[in-house]
């Protein structure tokens, strides 16, 4: 026998424990034929000490068959072997002997050039596994390796079946050969957790270092349907497989587990909505229901009985000869079945909660090869199929919804189904004609909430760091040309000193819009073209012209640094603001399904609008609309905590001003695909755009103070019912230490045209430690904390 190369152990087959059972078992009965059979089966064996020995060489397998079949008659009773799959075995090697006649005709069928051979398992996993066994048996250390082994052998039909191992290993004996290193439990702790790493395994049980001897025994059990099974459901549920792959696999594990050589298979879709039975979109997707055709109606496609079952019952529908069908049948279906040489056919539903998707369609071109008794094995197929079937309507669907959020831009989940409805119109419109359009989709009687934070005097915040950003680039630039002028007096550096310091006073007196515009033009004639000489003038000056350089913003040309500041602070407030209400927005949506928008200026506004007609079917409440206005002013309070607990890791501090403005009537909003945005529909509706966008400008009726305040809550109205609405929320949430005492209820100035506004203003509590969020104090202790 041909060693495996860096095996474990060396092989020698033997059958000394069979022997030393039966001297054994000798000893033990008293009397009768038994006995004598024993007796002369031991004597006629010790005529081969090679039995008892062993031998290396498998060629004496042959040589030995007599007298091993005899010794081994108990294990493999003749009463049995037309029934067995069973086999004694070399171990670890593929040499099967004294096979049982059922395992003969196996693999008789299989070819005189078939070899068998273990599925999956190298080299390097036959080692580590032989490896595993010397820790068991030889040191008895508790490894588990119950890892199924299997054979694949192709029937007379060139059909792989699949057969599962049982391996007997009570007829082998280990022995440690002198040069064989000790294994520890150390050793077997560290093999274990390395049981890839095959040169530790040859470290620790090195090539040739022990002796196996003996033989194993083999059972094998057809498992080809529960393999086919388990390889089907690997194929449906693994997403990454090429199409034609997967439908060639297909029905390659169906004609394994029919036994049926030629088997093909096809599917065809129903539509339950249209009543029709439709192709795939696949090209290479066989459908002998339809053949060619793209689409027919059930009632001319198959039989009345057939349409009773698959489509209404849900049940197989066999036909086991085609030909008398067709002379019965004058459908679709029948003319088919004759024109692709169909004999006989398995209609299988393939249906989810009673509903019709699909049919799975396995043809045969032989009579009664597919019938009603052999159409149960499909029963522990089909959930799989159904599974993947549905997941690839579902994958549809998402692609739908990819297309419509591609086409409308972002929609938002709540009203995604008015657009996924739309969306069918618009494929059905496209497949009958050609031409289709996506038309606006709008929604009427909803009520309107709108929210923001803002940031308090951010545009002169952003003026105040141009002008800081401005007058440190000429003070630079003024210092430069001073050290020049002090080497070389020439006049035009005096000059330049000149217009620059005439330029900071103009700008330290007022920042204009053209500010910024004359300082750039400044550099870019007068100050660039001279660095580029001065650099040139000496070391220091050089030197104060390159840190001068790595200061400016390499788009502009300009020093970007409290600028920067400026603008890192409102990114960072408002990515953290818009993350904050996102997740609220979760909590918010479960009160009831409402649309949702946000984005971002100097702050955070919002706009939701919720009512019936923007929730699929599902009833509406004035309750619902109440519980999201609280939700809001909540929310509101919150994230201004969140506004000024920001302000410590900020590069600046700023200050914000929160509105709510209050709507009491319904109106329509309409999606408008030119512009690919939701707008208020109407002009009556376009009022309450006119306020949002001027209301936190207005000022207190008869006053200059503006509605807005640090510190506050302002709360924008119109009906006396609004206000007392929103009095008693802010009663509750004072219980809450959301609010403080100090409540103003105020009238507005006109709007452009709109009149008597009113505002209810509250001023917020603030909890700076959020380990502690029950301790609150005021906005302006608040101010005294951060600066």
């Amino acid at each position: 026998m041909q060693q495996l190369k860096d095996f474990p152990f060396d092989i020698r087959i033997s059958f000394h424990k069979v022997i030393e059972e039966y001297e054994q078992e000798l000893k033990e009965i008293k009397s009768g034929i038994s006995k004598e059979y024993m007796e002369k089966m031991l004597e006629y064996i010790s005529d081969f000490p090679e039995l008892t020995e062993g031998f290396e060489n498998p060629e004496l397998l042959n040589k030995y068959e007599e007298p091993i079949k005899v010794l081994l008659d108990d294990l493999f009773p003749s009463i049995l072997t037309n029934n067995e799959i069973k086999a004694a075995a070399v171990p670890f090697h593929n040499i099967l002997f004294n096979s049982s006649k059922r395992l003969k005709q196996i693999l008789n069928n299989a070819g005189d050039d078939f070899e068998v051979s273990f599925r999956n398992i190298d080299e390097e996993l036959m080692y580590i596994f032989a490896s595993i066994q010397i820790l068991r048996q030889y040191y008895k250390y508790e490894v588990d390796i119950s890892r199924p082994m299997y054979y694949d052998i192709p029937d007379k039909h060139g059909i792989k079946r699949h057969y599962r191992i049982a391996m007997n290993a009570d007829f082998v004996e280990i022995f440690k050969k002198d040069n064989a290193p000790e294994v520890t439990q150390e050793d077997v702790d560290i093999l274990l957790q390395n049981v890839e790493d095959i040169e530790l395994w040859k470290e620790k049980i090195p090539p040739n270092s022990y002796i196996f001897k003996g033989f194993t025994i083999v059972n094998l059990t057809d498992v080809t349907i529960d393999d086919a099974i388990s390889e089907l459901k690997t194929t449906l549920l693994f997403e990454e497989v090429n199409e034609e792959e997967e439908l060639k696999k297909l029905q390659e594990i169906f004609r394994s587990i029919y036994k049926i050589p030629d088997l093909r298979v096809g599917f065809t879709v129903f539509n339950r909505r249209e009543m029709v039975f439709e192709r795939m979109e696949s090209e290479k997707a066989k459908s002998f229901i339809l053949d060619k055709k793209l689409v027919n109606d059930c009632d001319t496609g198959i039989c009345e009985r057939g349409f009773e079952k698959l489509i209404e019952n849900n049940s197989y529908f066999t036909i086991s000869n085609v030909d008398n069908y067709v002379e019965k049948n004058d459908n679709l279906l029948a003319k088919n079945l004759v024109k692709n040489n169909v004999k006989s056919c398995l209609l299988a539903p393939i249906a989810k909660n009673g509903k019709l998707l699909g049919v799975l369609e396995l043809v045969s071109e032989r009579k009664n090869e597919l019938n009603s008794i052999n159409a149960i094995k499909l029963d522990d197929i089909l959930p799989y199929i159904v599974t993947t079937v549905e997941r690839n309507r579902n994958d549809f669907e998402n692609r739908v919804k990819a297309v419509i959020q591609s086409e409308c831009t972002s929609i938002h989940p709540s009203v995604l189904w008015v657009f996924e409805e739309e969306a069918k119109k618009f494929i059905r419109d496209l497949d009958k004609d050609g031409l289709a359009s996506f038309k606006d989709i709008s929604f009427k009687d909803v009520f309107p909430l709108y929210g923001q934070i803002d940031i308090v005097a951010s545009s002169e915040a952003r003026n105040n760091a141009i002008k800081e950003d401005l007058l440190d680039q000429l003070d630079i630039i003024l210092n430069i040309i001073k050290k020049a002028y002090d080497i070389e007096e020439l006049p035009i550096y005096d000059q330049v000193k000149y217009r620059i310091s005439d330029f900071k006073d103009e700008i330290q007196d007022k920042l204009n819009a053209s500010s910024e515009q004359k300082v750039f033009n400044l550099l870019k004639k007068e100050v660039n073209p001279l660095m580029s000489h001065l650099k040139k003038q000496s070391e220091e000056i050089k030197e104060l012209v390159n840190e001068y350089s790595k200061m400016l913003n390499p788009e502009t040309g300009l020093v970007y640094n409290h600028r920067k500041k400026y603008d890192d602070t409102v990114q960072q407030i408002n990515r953290t603001m818009s993350r904050y209400i996102d997740k609220k927005q979760i909590q918010a949506q479960e009160i009831y399904p409402h649309y949702f928008e946000r984005y971002k200026t100097d702050g955070v506004d919002h706009n939701m609008y919720i009512g019936a007609s923007m929730a699929n079917k599902r009833p509406f409440n004035k309750v619902y609309l109440f519980n999201l206005r609280l939700w809001q002013l909540s929310t509101m309070c919150e994230m201004e905590n969140r506004f000024y607990r920001l302000q410590e890791n900020t590069p600046i501090q700023l200050e914000a001003a929160s509105l709510i403005l209050v709507y009491n009537s319904t109106m329509s909003i309409r999606y408008r695909m030119d512009e690919k945005k939701f707008d208020v529909d109407g002009t009556y509706n376009a009022r309450y755009e006119i306020i949002k966008k001027r209301i936190d400008k207005a000022h207190v009726k008869g006053t200059e103070e503006r509605v807005t305040q640090k510190g506050k809550m302002t709360i924008v109205y119109s009906q006396q019912s609004d206000e007392r609405e929103y009095l008693q929320y802010i009663k509750y949430l004072q219980a809450k230490n959301y609010f403080g005492d100090k409540v103003e209820l105020l009238d507005l100035e006109d709007v452009q045209g709109v009149v008597g506004l009113k505002a209810i203003r509250v001023n917020i509590l603030y909890s700076p430690d959020s380990d502690h969020p029950e301790k609150t104090i005021n906005y302006e202790d608040l101010m005294e904390e951060l600066h």
